[in-house]
């Protein structure tokens, strides 16, 4: 059976107001501003797109409070965030969620020494859980996880297939973790003795608070001795790399193909935009914005936002990456001026 939701009821899941349209008036389904069909809804997420919902054939669009723009015949429901509201429509008109097979699968290998609540907890084919683990009830263990001897994990924790836990790392509550990560894998450390790159033990641990999310295929070194530290909130893309002793403070954003050398620490709220590269052992305070493709190689002890490599605030940044452009132009002026004064020189002699 299809589903249906009418104005009304739209408006109240999203908490929003529906400030025009017919109350009563079905949709039936969800989709972008550019994709959706009548009888299909939409949301403004970004402003960039407002032009677009005068020709979207849309049915319905959630707006920002006090939008004013033109979307034609559509019905308009005010919200304070119509991407988070959006959200609440996916759930709705998405496929249901597939229900959790608490227990232990029979294909598992755990040590006896593992502790959890066997009731309250998923723990699926292929899972290797070594000694003393300490599972928290609510977590689920995704096929072919790997848990080292000593690992400790919160409650509600979730790991998609193919994780891997290393040995007596610390994970807190309601951390997700994404198909293909390694927590804990040995920082990168050698020194060079005669002639040749002799390993340095890695005997610390990874700790990573609540409320974390890693996305795929990212990496996060053990400490050479004592913790590297995620910090609480803090969301992480796929295919990121974190070194060594490094912390992260409480909700901080790091996206894509970033890179944070070993023993850098952040502040609270830093967001790195996709390739950023952050030199070792500097410090960045909180609330620092790196757009994409930043070279960070000296601490930034000041908020505000930084872009360019090295990385410099926004505008000085920003003039640093048009003067190479303006290159060409400059050696034509110089050029000309060259035969200026060849001319001149000429016409003297």
């Amino acid at each position: 059976m299809s589903k249906k939701l009418t104005h009304k009821r739209l408006a109240l899941l999203v908490e929003g107001v529906l400030v025009r349209g017919d109350a009563e008036e079905e949709v039936v389904g969800l989709n972008s501003i550019q994709a959706a069909v009548e009888g299909e809804v939409t949301f403004l997420g970004n402003t960039r797109y407002a032009a677009a919902l005068l020709t979207s054939a849309a049915s319905a669009v959630l707006v920002p409070e006090g939008f004013s723009g033109d979307v034609g015949e559509k019905a308009v429901i005010e919200v304070e965030n119509p991407t988070l509201a959006f959200s609440q429509v996916i759930k709705f008109f998405g496929p249901d969620p597939k229900p959790v097979a608490w227990g232990v699968h029979p294909l598992a290998v755990v040590a006896e020494s593992a502790v959890f609540d066997p009731q309250r907890v998923c723990i699926g084919p292929g899972v290797v859980i070594e000694d003393e683990v300490r599972i928290g009830s609510g977590s689920v263990i995704g096929a072919g996880c790997f848990l080292g001897g000593g690992v400790v994990m919160g409650g509600d924790c979730f790991l998609h297939p193919n994780v891997v836990i290393r040995e007596r790392c610390v994970l807190g509550s309601r951390v997700v973790i994404h198909s293909g990560s390694v927590i804990g894998s040995d920082g990168f450390g050698y020194e060079l003795q005669r002639g040749r790159h002799q390993k340095i033990d890695q005997v610390g641990v990874v700790q990573i608070d609540n409320e974390v999310e890693i996305g795929s295929c990212t990496t996060i070194d053990r400490a050479r001795f004592g913790r590297t530290w995620i910090g609480e909130g803090t969301k992480i893309d796929n295919l990121v790399q974190i070194g060594h002793n490094c912390v992260l403070g409480k909700h901080c954003v790091i996206v894509a193909q970033t890179g944070i050398s070993g023993s850098s620490t952040l502040g609270d709220y830093v967001t790195m935009g996709g390739q950023v590269g952050v030199a070792g052992h500097l410090d960045i305070t909180s609330k620092v914005l790196l757009l994409a493709k930043s070279g960070v190689t000296k601490s930034i002890p000041e908020p505000g936002a930084y872009t360019g490599y090295p990385a410099r605030p926004l505008m000085e940044g920003r003039k640093m990456m048009t003067y190479p452009g303006r290159v060409p132009e400059l050696l034509e002026r110089v050029k000309q001026l060259e035969k200026r004064l060849a001319a001149l020189e000429k016409a003297d002699s």
